[in-house]
């Protein structure tokens, strides 16, 4: 059932980083039918060194003061306050919420708004595993449950995030409603000018990590498979595309290979970074669907990862890449078999491309998420509110 008017969609994330979950909106935000939805995005500020990925002039983006990333009582209150106040004025048919404060904020606004619209959260991943101790961990769990029951929908970004969430008594089956990411990927350079951009030897073997330099996703652990890798292949250059509160290790752990590791930062042309390694390699301990996985097979390129999360989904062993268990010496030899053998790495790099450019286009993750929000309208219509405009 197609409304009279258009579907109103207030969409809630606590900032527009660079990493997933914003890369997801702006996918939404640029191609989402504007004569069927009017979509209306509410973020807090991005800290400096994070990235804003949003034009500060875009008409339909609304700053919202309080909602970042820290956890701050007063802020979080007047966040709060000030999202209820949007919500009765804007009054959407759907409040759609993505990341752990922006949902858990955006879900009890709606509550206290009384504005009859459907609730919708996205887990990009989960917080189950590698963020916090076993106490905050079952806090964490507890505020999930009791936030799900007040929502009408819980969307994963693969089906293991769906499942553990799940295995974790967060929601019930009915709730759930899978939607892989949509990535768009920009122009390729060839290997020679991508290598020549960034300053690396055209002849020598190159593995790139793309990502935030933070605990989960276990830099320690890529450093300790370079430090296997180079014992075996000495002129192997290891790639650092990122940044994080474990940068300042890491240049210390790399400068005791002087030459062997080049630390680039976070740069917007991270085709370059695909184009210019031979493997993408990802260490983590816990991953939803990675979007670093998507865009490197994208671009041609075999990856060597850690099994968890959704990574499967992306990865398809033995045909698109290499999956192991979180460990250094299993990853350091699925690394070196593919730099040694480059007809493997070859067909591995074109089968990724047809699969991910199949799989994980934005027009399907935009046809998806109309979809969603065509069904929840058509369900609740009648305790939507009207429009007052």
């Amino acid at each position: 059932m197609r409304p009279v008017g258009r579907i109103r969609v207030m969409e809630i994330i606590a900032r527009m980083n660079i990493g997933g979950p914003a890369t997801q909106i702006l996918g939404l935000y640029e191609r989402l039918n504007t004569e069927e939805f009017d979509h209306r995005l509410y973020t807090g500020q991005v800290e400096e060194a994070e990235g804003d990925r949003l034009r500060e002039t875009a008409a339909r983006v609304h700053r919202v003061p309080g909602l970042g990333r820290s956890i701050r009582p007063g802020d979080d209150c007047r966040a709060l306050l000030r999202l209820a106040a949007e919500m009765r004025a804007f009054r959407p048919h759907i409040v759609h919420t993505r990341t752990a404060k922006a949902g858990a904020l955006g879900r009890v606004a709606a509550r206290l708004a009384r504005v009859g619209s459907a609730r919708v959260h996205v887990f990009h991943g989960h917080l189950l595993d590698g963020y916090f101790s076993p106490a905050k961990r079952r806090l964490y769990v507890w505020t999930e449950r009791r936030l799900a029951a007040m929502t009408d929908r819980l969307v994963t970004v693969g089906a293991n995030v769906r499942d553990d969430l799940l295995a974790a008594g967060i929601g019930r089956p009915g709730q759930y409603v899978v939607i892989p990411p949509g990535v768009r990927l920009g122009r390729v350079p060839g290997r020679e000018a991508a290598r020549a951009e960034l300053g690396l030897p055209q002849d020598a073997p190159v593995v790139a990590f793309v990502g935030r330099l933070t605990g989960v996703k276990r830099p320690d652990r890529f450093l300790a498979v370079a430090r296997a890798v180079l014992s075996r292949l000495p002129a192997c250059r290891f790639v650092v595309c990122g940044g994080g509160e474990l940068t300042d290790e890491v240049e210390r752990a790399a400068s005791a290979t002087p030459g062997a590791f080049h630390l680039l930062g976070w740069r917007a042309d991270v085709e370059a970074v695909y184009a210019a390694a031979d493997v993408v390699l990802l260490t983590s301990d816990n991953e939803g669907t990675p979007l670093t996985l998507i865009e490197a097979g994208m671009a041609g390129t075999p990856v060597v990862a850690t099994r968890v999360g959704s990574v499967e989904e992306v990865v398809r062993h033995g045909v698109t890449g290499l999956l192991a268990a979180p460990d250094a010496g299993e990853l350091a030899e699925h690394v070196f078999r593919l730099l040694t053998d480059p007809v493997l790495a070859c067909r591995m790099g074109e089968s990724a491309r047809r699969w991910t450019t199949e799989s994980f286009a934005v027009e399907r993750l935009v046809a998806d998420t109309e979809a969603l929000y065509r069904s929840l309208y058509a369900a609740s219509r009648p305790s939507f509110p009207r429009s007052i405009a």
